[in-house]
């Protein structure tokens, strides 16, 4: 009997180690402070907006606050070309910001999404490739340090370039990916893997099509590469979640849900530059945000009609 057991309380914490690992325990409180970290392409906010507003319209009752600190131009590797941004500012660290970012905003969970800034968008270098390494474990220990309760690892998105396509820059990022799954499993850390999958959906359509582009300049995503990375967190994290092989399919005849995804971009963005003030960065050009004050009342405001929607 002892041993039948300990079969099974063995099989009970291997389900549920297999479960966190899947996202399977998804289960954040209201007022919860969920930060995502990274660059442009998280700046730019959509793949994040995407993913709260499916989460919000599954689990109404916990909302957790969504907290967007995309820095564009940003980096983990503290590299920068020599004339970047035609001379006018180096590329901005994260490591410069991180302490005063997880000082005020004291995220219990973070997801991190680095990588394709920090090749430089050159050749592959041994260097570079150490200086990425290297700031991907330096975050880690910092945000267990903070105390961080949840650390969700993301690939960084595909590289299109727009002669080579998926022959250029790409190929440092696949290197960049497959080491930090790798590691990453290594280290029994949460992960999610953006790049393949977005690789493997550019393959098949560039078979079909030899203009297809998910993001015009290379970098960039639009709005369907960032549902290409919403999709893949919002499966991780529920992985049983109904999903549409486009944004605007899983909106279509839900108008509850394309009004809440208005709501939650628009609280986003408003949040998210007074986050970036408040905190503050070394990035020249960006919007100044609202006072924290204020930024508190047109959350709070918006919050109030989300609800009236049912959420």
């Amino acid at each position: 009997m002892r041993v039948l057991l300990l079969l099974f309380c063995l099989s009970l914490w291997y389900t549920q180690a297999i479960g966190q690992k899947k996202g399977n325990n998804f289960a954040w409180d209201a007022g919860q402070k969920v930060l995502f970290l990274g660059n442009s392409i998280t700046y730019a906010g959509q793949y994040v907006a995407m993913t709260e507003s499916l989460l919000l319209s599954s689990h109404p009752k916990g909302q957790p606050q969504f907290i967007n600190s995309g820095l564009p131009s940003e980096t983990v590797s503290g590299l920068s070309e020599p004339n970047h941004a035609d001379g006018k500012f180096p590329r901005p660290c994260l490591f410069d910001r991180l302490a005063s970012v997880l000082d005020k905003i004291k995220p219990e969970v973070v997801f991190v999404c680095y990588g394709m800034n920090d090749g430089i968008y050159l050749p592959f270098d041994s260097a570079r490739f150490e200086a990425y390494k290297d700031g991907i474990i330096r975050l880690h220990k910092r945000l267990v340090d903070q105390g961080v309760k949840r650390i969700i690892w993301m690939t960084p998105p595909v590289h299109d370039d727009p002669q080579l396509r998926l022959n250029g820059y790409n190929k440092v990022l696949d290197r960049y990916a497959e080491w930090l799954i790798g590691y990453a499993r290594k280290q029994s850390w949460e992960i999610i893997d953006l790049h393949f999958p977005m690789r493997r959906y550019l393959e098949a359509k560039i078979e079909k099509d030899a203009q297809f582009k998910l993001a015009a300049d290379g970098v960039h995503p639009g709005e369907l590469g960032h549902w290409l990375m919403a999709k893949e967190i919002v499966q991780h994290l529920i992985p049983d979640f109904p999903l549409e092989s486009t944004w605007d399919d899983n909106l279509h005849n839900k108008p509850k849900l394309l009004q809440l995804y208005a709501l939650v971009l628009k609280r986003q963005t408003i949040m998210k530059d007074a986050w970036l003030t408040f905190a503050g960065h070394k990035r020249p050009g960006l919007s100044k945000g609202i006072p924290m004050e204020d930024a508190s009342k047109a959350y709070a405001a918006i919050q109030t009609e989300i609800k009236t929607l049912g959420f």
